[in-house]
């Protein structure tokens, strides 16, 4: 499947890089794999790696994973993030033109309809494993207590859906426009450093930081039973709002007849 994969890549980036590149390199080609591309590359990894740590503690304590839970859901969605990343640089360079926009490119349609590709891929396994009775590939679910197994084929699994979402977005770059694109987003730099710690640094700080977030969610185990805990508790509160509502509306509603039969007293005394 990978070597098909990289076909696939090397004959659609050649059709791209066959386009006449017309404006100046702003990014060198070897700008995303020097010393301070690697530095930034590091930094954002450690920084989306701070975020999915602050969402555990977002999590309410009761429902709060333990770390080995948290680990094992991070850890798939850190391999893959690893493993489109380091296919985004090796096919930034291959491109022809300015490597740092190319990869910029390519990250956003990662996180745009690569989290479509993501989310289904997800899904269909969760029925599968539901409705086949295949539990290792129910992402979020490794068993009482937690079998390492069932880990390393959910990793397997989504590292296999990152193919996917790669090769579906490689063949996607084929289309023509994809030049004038390029040609937009560098038009703003002048300074290679400065558009590098954009493409590299800024921009993907806060695409990853919402990606992980939504990411982890898809991928975190949800109790059925609980869920069907909470709304029955919530319909109960709703149940017992309307009762005391009624209850009170009973009990103005008798006063005022009280109030009522008093006045007519008042005005007929016989």
């Amino acid at each position: 499947m990978c070597i098909v994969a990289l076909e696939l890549m090397n004959t659609s980036i050649s059709q791209v890089g066959a386009t006449k590149y017309t404006g100046g390199l702003h990014c060198d080609k070897d700008a995303l794999t020097d010393m301070f591309g690697w530095f930034l590359q590091v930094l954002l990894a450690c920084l989306a790696f701070t975020c999915l740590i602050a969402k555990r503690f977002c999590e309410p304590r009761i429902r709060r994973r333990s770390w080995q839970i948290w680990f094992y859901d991070t850890s798939k969605q850190g391999m893959g993030a690893m493993a489109i990343h380091l296919a985004n640089v090796w096919l930034a360079g291959q491109y022809q033109g300015d490597p740092c926009t190319w990869y910029l490119i390519n990250f956003l349609l990662d996180s745009s309809m690569g989290l479509l590709i993501i989310f289904v891929g997800i899904r269909t396994c969760q029925y599968l494993a539901r409705h086949k009775g295949w539990e290792a590939i129910n992402f979020g679910e490794y068993g009482k207590p937690p079998n390492v197994n069932a880990w390393l084929a959910q990793c397997c699994l989504y590292v296999g859906l990152m193919v996917v979402v790669k090769v579906s977005i490689t063949l996607f770059m084929q289309l023509d426009f994809w030049e004038n694109v390029k040609n937009f987003i560098l038009s703003p730099f002048n300074n290679p450093k400065v558009e590098l710690a954009f493409v590299m640094l800024i921009i993907p700080f806060f695409v990853n930081m919402l990606m992980f977030w939504v990411t982890d969610n898809f991928l975190m185990y949800k109790d059925p039973s609980r869920r069907r805990r909470d709304s029955s508790e919530v319909s109960l509160l709703e149940k017992a709002k309307v009762k005391y509502k009624n209850l009170r509306k009973k009990k103005f509603n008798s006063e005022s007849d009280v109030l009522l039969s008093g006045d007519d007293d008042l005005i007929d005394p016989e």
